[in-house]
């Protein structure tokens, strides 16, 4: 077998004639998994990775797995991994087993690269004794990380996320910002107190700043869930909402790079984060535009379509056109289209417009936000950390 080149679930690790058996039984019981095993353990009847040099080998396909199960000495994986890691957001998941399977050890990633959860999905295979030592769950106290995730939000400042941790820990009060409701049904009540949006407009003025670290800073930590701009001290946990969709037409054949900079000076100027983009969406005969294309895989966004007849239903367009009534039959591509796309949602940055591209911003509902819009064509631009 051959290391993969693109990116996979689960690699298993042994470099000694126990731990081999070990590791296979595990690869067995994990059908995603793939098995690495030491040269001088080479066996026509096992399928297997072989490696001459564990250090080698490991620093090419680290990043390729979402995770990572070593069944050897302790010492021996730190050594190895340090020099390979780049972020509590990126890093993969490694739990290490003793040969024996006595113990499972969540040694790193364990909330947001799922150590935790994995240490425990192995010790149900083996038997061993799941050891967890992140301080959250070991006092049963929300991990703020986790909850970001599974309600799909971006964490912009991970580094505040142990001030959270602490402040919890602690019994500590927090200040929430939180218009969606995605975060305080999450934490103890008595922990949270109502933190009023820094900005009176979200994102509706063109002419509106960015909220400074002195709007927002506060003796306690913070917790800011919104799509608008801020600019926080490090005691502030931001997290991003897909809660953005953005509207667009161009010219045939436009060059992506024009149609970046526009949507994100118009963001900018709009004081809305790029963080926040869900989608962009588009009237469907520029389904084979090759610059939308380009440029909802550079941001990681979904791209969809709408017929003509979807957009001509849309009535609240704030800036009509009769050039391109006259030219496809409708009299707004970008802010109808950013409209359909964020599920009928709120339009919260009317057209702006290059020479060859035009731009709108709605809102989504965040009640619906999760799905994709109805009766389109979509397309996927792939995951972005950006």
């Amino acid at each position: 077998m051959e290391p993969p080149e693109a990116a996979q679930e689960l690699a298993v690790w042994a470099v000694t004639p126990r731990g081999a058996e070990l590791a296979l039984s595990l690869v067995k019981s994990l059908p995603s998994a793939d098995l690495y095993l030491s040269a001088p353990l080479r066996s026509r009847e096992i399928s297997s990775i072989y490696f001459d040099r564990l250090s080698s080998v490991l620093f090419k396909v680290f990043h390729r797995y979402g995770g990572h199960i070593f069944i050897m000495s302790t010492g021996i994986v730190v050594r190895m991994i340090a020099p390979l890691l780049r972020h509590k957001t990126e890093d993969p998941a490694v739990v290490v087993m003793n040969e024996t399977g006595a113990h499972a050890v969540s040694l790193l990633s364990g909330h947001l690269g799922g150590a935790n959860r994995l240490a425990e999905r192995v010790a149900a295979i083996t038997g061993a004794q799941p050891v967890i030592t992140t301080a959250t769950d070991l006092n049963k106290v929300p991990a703020v990380d986790l909850i970001a995730q599974r309600e799909g939000l971006f964490i912009e400042t991970p580094g505040a996320i142990k001030k959270i941790g602490m402040a919890l820990l602690t019994g500590r009060n927090i200040r929430l910002h939180d218009p969606f409701g995605l975060i305080r049904p999450h934490l103890p009540a008595e922990s949270v107190t109502n933190w009023e949006c820094p900005l009176e407009n979200r994102g509706e003025d063109p002419n509106t700043e960015p909220a400074s670290a002195d709007a927002v800073s506060e003796e306690a930590p913070g917790i800011f869930v919104d799509d608008i701009q801020v600019d926080p001290p490090p005691n502030v946990l931001v997290l991003r909402p897909r809660s953005l969709t953005a509207g667009m037409g161009c010219n045939r054949n436009t060059d992506m790079s024009e149609m970046k900079a526009l949507l994100l000076e118009t963001l900018n100027t709009f004081g809305l984060s790029h963080r926040s983009l869900k989608r962009i969406a588009s009237v469907d005969i520029k389904r084979d535009e090759p610059g939308l294309a380009a440029l909802a895989a550079e941001l990681g966004l979904d791209l969809v379509f709408f017929d003509r007849d979807r957009l001509r239903e849309v009535t609240a367009i704030e800036r009509p056109s009769a050039m391109v009534k006259k030219h496809i039959g409708v009299e707004s591509v970008c802010e109808a289209a950013a409209i359909l796309g964020a599920n009928d949602g709120t339009l919260i940055v009317p057209k702006q417009k290059t020479r060859n591209v035009t731009v709108a911003v709605a809102r989504i509902p965040y009640s619906s936000s999760a799905s994709a819009p109805a009766d389109s064509n979509t397309s996927a631009g792939g995951r972005s950390r950006s």
